[in-house]
């Protein structure tokens, strides 16, 4: 026998395998943001080379669109799988996600993702009269910083508060 209560050694338990399912989600949430990002700038130089933005998008400007991939991967590849573990997981603190509610998160996160994409096609055209040194120095800060402000702005301004059920 321990010199352990019971409740004492489910709680040390339940804590250990917490602590086990959150180093599974963080693994999760760290893998399909890094893939998410790389996937996202192959599928954009790919369609740089030999799709539909081949004649839009100059040499000097395609290292533009590898930083709006890296935005653009990046951040759907870790709000897709929080917003998943949103609605499966809950708490009397932070309830779970309804459909409703991801469903709008989603949609800011597409409307995020148009932003960054346009963004990052726009910042490419500079690679038609700068070099590509310089207008991968404007990308990074065009593309990287621009919807810092936004994030910026707190959410029940935007009329995106979490609403807790009374």
């Amino acid at each position: 026998m321990s010199a352990e209560s019971r409740p004492e050694r489910s709680k040390v338990q339940r804590s250990l395998a917490g602590n086990i399912a959150f180093a599974l989600g963080l693994i999760v949430v760290l893998a399909t943001t890094v893939l998410g990002a790389f996937a996202a700038v192959a599928l954009l130089l790919d369609a740089a080379d030999a799709a539909p933005l081949s004649s839009v998008v100059p040499d000097d400007g395609q290292n533009a669109l590898v930083i709006g991939g890296i935005a653009l991967g990046g951040v759907t590849g870790l709000v897709l799988p929080v917003v998943v573990f949103g609605m499966v997981k809950g708490s009397e603190e932070t309830p779970r996600v309804g459909a409703g509610a991801a469903g709008w998160k989603l949609l800011a996160l597409l409307a995020f993702d148009v932003y960054v994409l346009v963004l990052a096609v726009v910042v490419a055209q500079l690679g038609w009269i700068l070099p590509k040194g310089v207008t991968t120095l404007v990308a990074v800060f065009a593309v990287g910083f621009s919807w810092m402000p936004l994030a910026m702005i707190p959410r029940e301004r935007l009329g995106l508060a979490s609403r807790q059920p009374e």
